[in-house]
């Protein structure tokens, strides 16, 4: 059984008399421990099945089931709590609250799904040691450069060892030297295991992936295995 597994997924917009078709029946299954990018140039509709996704939206037609639940059934709340365990997300922004320590923008997924307090101080600081940071655990996002602040975000995307890390333009803020090295993190992830899908509009960081899904106009216009992946060689 696919991990996730859309059928039909369509998407509607209506503003005024005008209906807007943002995904037009996308079917698309993305089995556990996949790397798959989605890519699409802007206005193709990644952003919004990526919110679909991430169960940030819900579809205007079709199925989505995600580990075996039918996600486009649920209500506000049983989605918020898929998006809390099952899902880690990594924005390009990096959406890291300036006033706390890494440490504590790591814990903070941990605080919703109720853990004690030193259960979260240890499992963040595990899961920021793991993505090279255990040396900046008591720094503010304003002391980080912008690799260690995407690598903030990304230890708060894993500490919850979601079903999904998914990544939306998540080098888009950074230069190219720290872009190699974020790539190279996720890289490392999917070896140990985890189910990436990454959002982008730029090719090089999609040949990254291992599956390659390209949407024009809101429908697949391609879905194939990437036969020359781009290995990240470490500095």
């Amino acid at each position: 059984m696919p991990l996730l597994d859309l059928e039909n997924i369509s998407k509607r917009y209506t503003i005024g008399t005008e209906t807007i078709h943002a995904l037009r029946s996308i079917s698309i299954a993305i089995n556990k421990g996949e790397y798959v990018a989605l890519m699409g140039p802007s206005g193709s509709g990644k952003s919004t099945l990526m919110n679909i996704l991430g169960c940030l939206d819900t579809p205007s037609g079709g199925t989505y089931s995600l580990n075996g639940k039918e996600v486009s059934k649920m209500d506000d709340n049983e989605l918020a709590d898929i998006r809390n365990k099952e899902i880690g997300f990594v924005f390009q922004t990096f959406n890291l609250i300036p006033r706390s320590t890494a440490l504590d923008n790591v814990a903070l997924p941990l605080v919703y799904a109720g853990l004690r307090k030193q259960q979260r101080i240890e499992r963040a600081t595990q899961t920021l040691e793991g993505v090279g940071l255990g040396d900046r655990v008591t720094h503010k996002p304003n002391e980080l450069s912008g690799g260690q602040r995407q690598r903030v975000a990304l230890a708060r995307a894993l500490v919850n060892n979601p079903s999904i890390i998914l990544a939306d333009e998540p080098t888009g803020n950074l230069d190219s030297k720290t872009s190699e090295e974020i790539m190279a993190l996720f890289e490392e992830i999917h070896h140990r295991g985890n189910t990436i899908i990454v959002v982008t509009h730029e090719e090089e960081i999609a040949q990254h992936a291992h599956r390659i899904i390209r949407l024009k106009d809101g429908a697949v216009e391609s879905d194939q295995a990437n036969a020359n992946i781009r290995k990240t060689v470490p500095a």
